[in-house]
Order: structure tokens, then C-alpha cells, then sequence
């Protein structure tokens, strides 16, 4: 009996699926008889004629169609992001008609931006300068400050990220795959959501206050604060240190180990020798990713610092809402640049130092609970368990803080800030938040965002995999909007196609809810691409050949065998979109600016100021609703994100 659930039986199948629509020669195949044997039936005739011609132009269009899905989806990306980012550029350079770096120039000479930095640019001398930095009474900068908070989230994340990859590496234990599974929570779980979960916990009136009163101690004010936006950005990419790190241990030969113990090494020197060289690149491309993720932080340091603390993106938002176009444009070019300096930096590193895995012996996990109570045995687990208070602190009560917020009134539990999104809806005053139109908004831009990322994620998710001379250059190009922050998309769709190209003598434009679904597919696509990839990059070879020498073309093969073996990665993909979607707040919260296209998190930043239990309350009704799609990416595509 043949088992249903054996991948082999699909992949025949998918290939079989080919196998009798043509021949070798790419012509339709008989359904009978033997190719031998004439067929006195098949005279040609009008309707054979018709047949071959519609043959002909089928199989004419099939072979160019991965190439024209290919030009469509470069002019996509050329309209909605790439021509949007160069009017960013040229909105600093182009100031009253001329050509200029003057712009950049005062950036860069203003102490209000660099700080003492900014001498440097003045013609002062280094070393006076560098004497200045190590006074007591430096200055720093927008942009030195947003560099120092980055590099400490970048370390607190990698000290949060780190004990947990150890953990998910190393040990067996009940709940193991949901723990894991967890670390694609930052690819999904919404910003601003994270900003009003910590804002519940440590605001005037959030738990650690409340507490702290119990206990008959006075409150504590702990917003705005650095270490509240620090704790918030660990948060958000300790896990995604944790899932990279995890990956590089797990691919780590026990056979090199046992050798290396064999050979007298202690079990420290072994790690040290053998097992840490194989983690540093994982562990650098975590701290890299999590560096570039906080420098252009926006949503959280909005929430949690404001203006006292602003960084860049806060610094830029603000200048566009002051109009302040050049500058602002200017500003967030330096922060690209920066930006793409520390990826490219990383990039080369990981190019020299890459790490082959493929048939190696893994580490066993040992189990959790210890086998023996000698100190060898105790130790690292008391580590964990301490590890695991600090981690319920960090990564779960700002999660249960902000559901108990949403029910949590002056007379107990209530459903009080439910009822006033309810009311919100009728009272609300012209261009303010209606919160269930901004709950029908997010919905409606998902949707669009999925309909327009996901077959331009899967387009070049095949581009990408396929072999051929210039590939890298092409998924850097592709791939460009992982490194670019909303907030630029948001203003170079703003100043371009929303007020209009001319091309040809018509004026084409991007506008209000299209444009907000256009920036959000920019940013959904390039993870579409991540869990679509994988998938396409382990489908055997010798199915495609076998399809192809049946006479199938290239994209029918594609369509017949490649998609449905991946086809799990592509509803992941879809499910990631969505997501992404779902809480997008950068590029939104510019376009929807004096309209009434505000989405949930647009909605949440709105509230936060004002009343904290109907922000919470968005915010869980946006938490139910990104729950969803990290099920759907869990089940089927998560272990396969290539990120």
C-alpha cells in the first residue's frame, strides 16, 4: 500500500502532473497507441491548424513568462520604491531649482544633529575635538545619540538573545518547538503594540506602579526613559539573536568536539576552540540586524521617549510635519547611508568567514531536568532558571500587562475602553481616529499588501534561486527595502508619486489608500521572498529536468512541480505579509497625515497620549489579529525563514 503522506509519492506526482501534456518535442501527447504507428485520423485539417498555432503561441509565451513576470515585477519595485527613494535624495540635493549639497553640509555642521562631531566639518582640530568627547560636559548629537542607544540595545539584546539560544540548542525539554517557535515574533508582532504593552507596564499607571503601591512604596516615574526603550528594542530583537544564534549551534559537528576532548582540551577550551568560532557570525549578523533595526527606530522611541529622547526617525518625522522637506529628506539619507554602512560591513565579514555545515553530526540535547545534583549538572540550570525570571519580566508582562489594561477599570474589571472604541466610532470629529474604520482600514491595506507582495515576493523568490551570472547583485538590488525605514518610503512616496509623474504628457499618481498600500507592500514583499526561497532552493533538481525533458517549459514546470512543493512556504509568506501589514506604522502614519486613512497602529500612537485603556484595548484587538497569522506561519513556514 502506497502511504499517502510520502513526500516522494507528491513529487512524482507533481512531475506525472507534466508528464502527459506533452512530448518530448513540446507537442500535445496521445492518449493511446504507439508513436510507431500512423494515425489515420489525425489528417491535418482547420481544427488541427487551429490546434498548433494556439500550441505554438502558448508554448511561445510560456517560455518568456518567467522573464516578462520578471520585467513587471522590476517596473513595480522601480514605480513604488525605487523612484520614491531617489526623490528622497533629490529632495536634499535639489534645493529652489539648484543642485546642492548645502543641505547635507549644515546636517553635518550642526551640533544639534552631531554634536561636538560637528567641529570636525567646522574645521576644528581632531585632537581638540576628541579632548572634548572624553569631558564630562560632551555633546553627541540626534545622531550620536541614536547611535548610543542602538549599541546598547544591540547589547542587551544579544545578552537576552544569547542564554536563550543556549537553551533552545542544547536542551530537551516539554514546550521546546513552541519556545522556538516564538522567535519569529518580531517579524510579526507589531511595534507600536510593543510600545503600549511596555507603556502599560511601566507608565504612571501601569503594573510596576501598581505594585510598587501594594507594597506601600511610592510611585515611580519611569516614562519617558532610556532604560524603558532599551528593555522595549531587547524586547523586539533578543529573539531574533536567539533564532539566528540557535541555528549556528545547532549546526555545530559533535564529532570536532569529541575530537578536540579527545586530544586532552578542557570542556571550556573545547567551546572555545571548536564551538565558538562556528557561533561569532551568527552572533554578529544578530547584532548587526538588531543594531540597524535600532537605529532607525521609530514607533518605540516615539511611545516611550518623545521628543525628549528622539532619535533620526523621530527627528525626520518631525521636520516633515513641519514641512521641512529638505532637510528632513536630507537627514534620513544620512541615516540610510549609515544604515547601509553597518549591512555592508557585516556583509563582507560573513563573505570571509562562512561556515559550512552540511554533513555534520549535531549535538545531542540533553534533557532539562538534571540526571544527577552535582554542581557540574546544577549550575548551568540555576543560570537558566535566573535567566527565565528576567525573561518573564522583559518578554511577558508587557503582554499581560496590556490585556489586563484593556479590561481593567476605577471599579474593577470593565469593558469600559471596548465600549468607548465603540462610541469613539459616532463622537469622533472630522480627521480624528474612528477606531473601527481604522480597524476596517488595516484589514482592507493587508489585504491589498497581500494581493501586490505576494506574487512579487514569489517572483523573485524565483529570480533569486536560479543560476546565473550577476544573481548576487540582483537579490542585493531586490532586496533593498530590508535596509531602507519607512519613514523614508513614506516621504519619497509622499513627494512622488502622490503628487504626481509625468510621463509622456499624462500624470500618473499614487494616491491616499493606494499609496498606503503601496508603501506596505515594499515592506512586506523581501519576507515573502525569505520563506518562499528556502523552499525553492531545496526542491530536487531532477524533478525540474524530468519535467522539463517531457517537453514542459521553464514556467510550467515552475507552476506544475516547484510551487506545489513549496506551496506551505508561499501561505507562510502570505501569512508574514499580512502581518507585516497589520502593523506597519512608519510610512503610514506620514500618508494617512490629514486624511482619515489611519490604521490600528496609527490609532494606538494616537491614544497612548490621551487614554491608556482604550490604547491598550487596540492594541489587544491588533495582538488577536497578528496571533492569527503567526499560528498560520508557525505550522507552515517557520522553521524555513531565511532571515
Amino acid at each position: 500500500m502506497t502511504d499517502p503522506s510520502d513526500p516522494s509519492r507528491s513529487d512524482r506526482s507533481a512531475v506525472n502532473a507534466v508528464a502527459p501534456a506533452t512530448d518530448v518535442d513540446g507537442n500535445r501527447a496521445h492518449s493511446g497507441g504507439s508513436a510507431d504507428q500512423p494515425d489515420d485520423t489525425a489528417a491535418p485539417d482547420a481544427d488541427a491548424d487551429t490546434d498548433g498555432f494556439t500550441r505554438r503561441v502558448q508554448n511561445r509565451l510560456e517560455r518568456r513568462a518567467i522573464a516578462v513576470f520578471g520585467v513587471a515585477t522590476t517596473l513595480v519595485l522601480v514605480v513604488l520604491f525605487y523612484y520614491p527613494v531617489a526623490t528622497v535624495f533629490l529632495e536634499s540635493v535639489y534645493v529652489r531649482g539648484t543642485l546642492t549639497l548645502s543641505v547635507f553640509l549644515e546636517i553635518l555642521r550642526d551640533p544639534l544633529y552631531f554634536g561636538d562631531f560637528a567641529r570636525l566639518f567646522r574645521g576644528e582640530s581632531p585632537l581638540a575635538v576628541a579632548l572634548d568627547l572624553l569631558s564630562a560636559d560632551r555633546s553627541i548629537g540626534v545622531v550620536g545619540f541614536t547611535a548610543y542607544q542602538a549599541a546598547l540595545s544591540t547589547l542587551l539584546s544579544v545578552a537576552l538573545g544569547l542564554p536563550a539560544a543556549y537553551l533552545l540548542a542544547r536542551y530537551e525539554f516539554r514546550g521546546r518547538r513552541t519556545l522556538r517557535a516564538l522567535t519569529i515574533l518580531p517579524f510579526v508582532m507589531p511595534s507600536i503594540m510593543v510600545a503600549i504593552g511596555f507603556v502599560a507596564t511601566f507608565g504612571q499607571n501601569g503594573t510596576v506602579n501598581a505594585v510598587l503601591g501594594a507594597l506601600g512604596l511610592g510611585s515611580v516615574d519611569l516614562l519617558p526613559s532610556l532604560t524603558v526603550i532599551l528593555l522595549a528594542h531587547a524586547f523586539y530583537n533578543a529573539p531574533l539573536v536567539t533564532r539566528v544564534t540557535t541555528a549556528a549551534w545547532e549546526s555545530v559537528d559533535a564529532s570536532a568536539i569529541e575530537t578536540a576532548r579527545s586530544l586532552g582540551a578542557s570542556p571550556f577550551r573545547a567551546f572555545r576552540d571548536v564551538v565558538a568560532p562556528q557561533l561569532y557570525p551568527a552572533v554578529l549578523m544578530g547584532a548587526a540586524l538588531a543594531f540597524v533595526f535600532t537605529f532607525g527606530t521609530f514607533p518605540i522611541v516615539l511611545a516611550l521617549g518623545g521628543f525628549q529622547l528622539a532619535t533620526v526617525e523621530v527627528f525626520v518625522y518631525r521636520l516633515i510635519q513641519d514641512l521641512n522637506y529638505a532637510e528632513g529628506a536630507a537627514l534620513a539619507i544620512v541615516e540610510l547611508v549609515i544604515s547601509l554602512g553597518i549591512l555592508y560591513g557585516y556583509l563582507r565579514y560573513e563573505a570571509t568567514h562562512v561556515v559550512r555545515s552540511r554533513g555534520i553530526r549535531p549535538l545531542p540535547r540533553r534533557p532539562l531536568s538534571p540526571p544527577s545534583l552535582s554542581v557540574r549538572e546544577l549550575l548551568p540550570r540555576l543560570g537558566l532558571a535566573l535567566y527565565g525570571v528576567v525573561a518573564v519580566f522583559v518578554f511577558v508582562a508587557p503582554v499581560l500587562s496590556m490585556l489586563y489594561a484593556s479590561v481593567d477599570g476605577a471599579n474593577g474589571l470593565t469593558l469600559e475602553h471596548y465600549r468607548f472604541l465603540l462610541e469613539r466610532q459616532e463622537t469622533a470629529a472630522a480627521f480624528q481616529v474612528r477606531p473601527w474604520e481604522a480597524v476596517r482600514n488595516s484589514l482592507v491595506f493587508a489585504a491589498g499588501a497581500l494581493a501586490l507582495s505576494l506574487p512579487m515576493g514569489t517572483v523573485i523568490a524565483v529570480l533569486t534561486t536560479r543560476r546565473y551570472r550577476g544573481r548576487k547583485l540582483v537579490d542585493a538590488v531586490l532586496m533593498a527595502p530590508l535596509a531602507v525605514s519607512g519613514i523614508v518610503v513614506g516621504i519619497g512616496l509622499l513627494r512622488g508619486p502622490v503628487f504626481g509623474i509625468e510621463i509622456g504628457g499624462w500624470r500618473i499618481s499614487v494616491a491616499g489608500a493606494v499609496a498606503i498600500v503601496a508603501a506596505h507592500a515594499v515592506s512586506c514583499y523581501p519576507f515573502v521572498v525569505r520563506t518562499v526561497a528556502p523552499g525553492l532552493e531545496s526542491v530536487d533538481r531532477t524533478l525540474i529536468e524530468s519535467a522539463r525533458a517531457l517537453g514542459a517549459s521553464r514556467a510550467r514546470a515552475l507552476v506544475d512541480v516547484e510551487l506545489p512543493l513549496v506551496w506551505p512556504g508561499v501561505v507562510a509568506g502570505a501569512a508574514f505579509a499580512f502581518a507585516i501589514s497589520m502593523g506597519e506604522f512608519s510610512s503610514t502614519v506620514i500618508l494617512a497625515t490629514g486624511t482619515d486613512q489611519f490604521t490600528m497602529p496609527v490609532a494606538i500612537e494616537r491614544f497612548i497620549g490621551r487614554r491608556l485603556g482604550p490604547a491598550t484595548a487596540m492594541g489587544v484587538v491588533l495582538l488577536a489579529v497578528t496571533s492569527v497569522s503567526f499560528v498560520v506561519i508557525d505550522r507552515l513556514g517557520g522553521e524555513s525563514v531565511g532571515i
